[in-house]
């Protein structure tokens, strides 16, 4: 009797184990199956310390992150830094407008593109990057076509050019600005394994209420070197069993 029980209870536990690891093959295919076909592109940022130290302030940029539809002209911020989004500088220089294109764009009258609604930016909102290194991924449809904006802005990056004083005029850089918010781009075509670096494109200005982008001016230097290394990789998601990112696609 007790051999019986005995061999009952195994083939019990063995329908269990073998129940138990189909149950987990299952999953790991689902995962494997959720991410089929979709694409992510990932920006890859590394600062130059150097020149971040050379800065009045010695604090590291202020940035935003956003692509822009080549078919639809639709906009989407994929991140920016808190102080920009908010406009909370902890008692420091009232800067109305630190990246004026983003702010142009996402948060003024904006007339020229649609922007694809969010959650205000709680999502891709983020404090302002201190390690050498930053990342950030969006999913995007496989195959489309976007171009990928970064905007720029160190404070206190005087020179000769752009003085926090200027002697001949007297006019003070109230707003602490020193050399302008710089635009780099790229147009990323979303096929899985590409990869490109967004070069310097224009300088945005804000002035008296209004922005201007413009060719970046001989007198811009150490701004350029800022940011070292810009990339951006087309690449598919990782396996998660929550994926909040998920985009579903018409």
């Amino acid at each position: 009797m007790g051999e019986v029980i005995k061999r009952i209870r195994l083939k019990t536990a063995k329908k269990i184990v073998a129940g138990g690891l189909a149950i987990i093959l299952l999953m790991i295919a689902g995962l494997y199956i959720n991410i089929r076909g979709r694409t992510l592109l990932q920006f890859d940022i590394h600062q130059n310390e150097k020149m971040i130290f050379l800065s009045t302030y010695a604090e590291p940029p202020q940035f935003a992150i956003w692509i822009e539809n080549v078919k639809t002209g639709e906009l989407q911020t994929v991140f920016v830094t808190k102080r920009v989004s908010t406009g909370d500088w902890e008692g420091k220089a009232n800067v109305p407008v630190a990246l004026p294109r983003w702010f142009e764009l996402f948060k003024g009258e904006n007339k020229s593109h649609k922007v694809i609604s969010g959650d205000e930016f709680n999502a891709v909102t983020g404090a302002t990057p201190k390690d050498d290194y930053f990342s950030v991924r969006v999913e995007v449809k496989p195959g489309s076509t976007w171009v990928g904006w970064i905007e720029m802005n160190l404070a206190g990056d005087y020179n000769e050019t752009f003085p926090e004083l200027n002697l001949e005029t007297f006019e003070e850089d109230i707003y602490a600005c020193g050399q302008p918010a710089l635009l780099f781009n790229d147009t990323v075509t979303a096929s899985e394994g590409n990869e490109y670096n967004p070069s310097l494109y224009a300088q945005s200005v804000w002035e008296s209420g209004v922005n201007r982008i413009e060719p970046v001016s001989e007198g811009v230097t150490t701004a350029r070197e800022v940011f070292d290394t810009l990339r951006i990789s087309v690449i598919k998601p990782r396996p998660k069993f929550i994926d909040k990112n998920k985009i579903d696609y018409e």
